[in-house]
């Protein structure tokens, strides 16, 4: 089953041991703002849900991402 890490690595075209909670937007070239809405697309096929734009914004880190994807889950 494919974890929001899996999701992390590959959208951002990373290596999975790259992918930790402290993984934080833009501290990497590979996560720039484009590469944000291609996560953020890959997240909500994946959970199927819709996250607000207050959540996509927020969303700064694997840390936040796994946050908000559990307050869609609820």
């Amino acid at each position: 089953m494919k974890t929001i890490n899996d999701i992390f690595a590959e959208s951002l075209d990373i290596p999975l041991a790259d992918v930790t909670d402290d993984l934080s937007y833009q501290a990497i070239a590979q996560w720039d703002s484009t590469a944000h809405m291609v996560l953020i697309g890959a997240i909500e096929n994946h959970y199927d849900i819709m996250m607000d734009t207050d959540d996509i914004i927020d969303m700064s880190s694997v840390a936040k991402a796994k946050k908000i994807i559990k307050k869609y889950q609820q």
